[in-house]
Parts: C-alpha cells; structure tokens; sequence
C-alpha cells in the first residue's frame, strides 16, 4: 500500500463533487479525445480509451458527449482541438510537493494559469525534476463493493495478473499494481466477472510528507486553485494526512 494516504480517499471525494458540477466531465472528455487521437478511435483495439469511456460512463457522462468526442478525435466534428499533454512541478506549504498534468490548446494561458494559481495562494513552481523524482508510476482499479464480493475474491482474481495489493476505501475495493500491469489486471478483473469503476494510472509518491492541520488547509487550498483551472487535468501530491487531520478537514467543509 506504498503511498497511500488518507489524502487519497479526500480527492476521490473532491472529484465525485466535482463530476456533479461538470467539471470532471469536461476533463473525462479531455482525456476520451486524447487516447482515441493517440491510439485510434476503436476502444475494442485501444484499452486507454476503452477505460477511459469506462470511467465516464461510471461517472455519468452522457453517451452523446462521449460520442461527439470521439468524432471529433476522428476528424468528423468541425470544432475539433488538438490537446498537448503538459506537466508543471511545485511546491505548496510546508515542502509538500505536487505535479501538475495538463491537457490545454494554449501552452501559454496553461503556464500563466499554473503559475498565478500557485503564487496567489502561497505556493511556487519548481525545476521540472525537483519534485518528480520521488514519484513513480502505479496502475490503480477501482471496483464497486458488491453483495458477496470479498477483498480475497478480488485478491484471488488478480494475483496472478500482477496485483501488488488490494485493499478497501468506502465503497470501492482498490487493487494497485505496476503501471506496466495495468491492463492485465483491469483484464483479469473482467474476466473474474467483476464490474470495476476505473483502471488508471496515479502518480504515487515514494517518500510522502506528513501534515499538520494548518499544512494541509494550505496546501489543499493550493490544490482547489490548481483544480479549479480548465486546462489541469490531474494534481498529484506526496501530502499525507493523517487520520484525525483528515477528519478535520471534513469538518472543515
């Protein structure tokens, strides 16, 4: 279970909210219409864009958003936008790190965003491996708890795919694993006959840094900035909240 933290738990809530807002949606489109452009349009023969539909329509993206974004990744639609994938790296409060991925059509109003998003709320940009390299990629698969459905059933379903752990968090079983393995998991869980939420890669941090209450109002009010800007995709962090400050924060909202 290396690095994970209650941190962890706090985003997944933070991105249900913002799903119902329609923020997440718009990223989920982001990301339909990058792997079809990067990998074709067909999910059948491209499994990053077979999860990525699978995780918007968990998430209740409409059908047709997701197929105007596959025209659109195929050439049909008329307002079509070529994406370009970039990270920032910096700092909030207290040495917390973060990686900042974006998927913008104006490189410029990407940097500028990152840039005051950061500054206005107390927290810095960094040289691009300052931060980094204490992260490392980890395929990560989320699967619904299900009437009858054990973390040894899914341990047993995946062990052999090249699982490294399996562990709960509310209402979802968490498999972790070698990003390079993620989609033999994703594909033994299918095949066990489980339905699974989402199978992604996160950046996980090999050595996290544990917060204080005042730390973490912080630094997650550097995260909300960063959140909250069209062109941020994901916002990874080595911040580990402890259990009792996690339950502040919640108090918090």
């Amino acid at each position: 279970m290396s690095g994970h933290s209650k941190w962890a738990t706090t985003k997944h809530k933070k991105a249900a909210i913002d799903a119902k807002r329609g923020k997440m949606f718009a990223r989920m489109i982001k990301n339909i219409e990058v792997a079809a452009r990067t990998g074709g349009a067909d999910p059948d023969g491209n499994p990053t864009l077979f999860d990525a539909i699978q995780k918007a329509k968990k998430s209740s993206v409409p059908s047709d958003n997701i197929d105007r974004a596959l025209k659109r990744a195929s050439g049909e639609g008329k307002d079509a936008v070529n994406y370009e994938s970039i990270t920032y790296e910096g700092y909030a409060h207290g040495g917390v790190g973060l990686i900042i991925e974006c998927l913008t059509d104006n490189r410029n109003r990407a940097a500028s965003d990152v840039r005051v998003a950061l500054t206005r709320n107390g927290g810095s940009l960094a040289s691009q491996g300052s931060v980094s390299f204490s992260f490392e990629r980890q395929g990560v698969v989320r699967l619904p708890k299900a009437e009858g459905l054990s973390e040894d059933d899914v341990l047993m379903a995946v062990m052999d795919a090249g699982a490294e752990d399996v562990y709960e968090e509310d209402e979802e079983f968490v498999v972790t694993c070698d990003a390079k393995d993620l989609i033999a998991v994703r594909t033994a869980v299918q095949e066990a006959g489980y339905d699974y939420n989402s199978a992604e890669s996160e950046l996980v941090s090999r050595t996290p840094v544990v917060v204080d209450l005042d730390t973490a109002r912080k630094a997650t009010k550097v995260i909300d900035a960063l959140d909250e800007l069209d062109d941020v995709q994901n916002v990874w962090t080595n911040m580990e909240i402890p259990d009792d400050v996690a339950a502040q924060l919640e108090e918090d909202e």
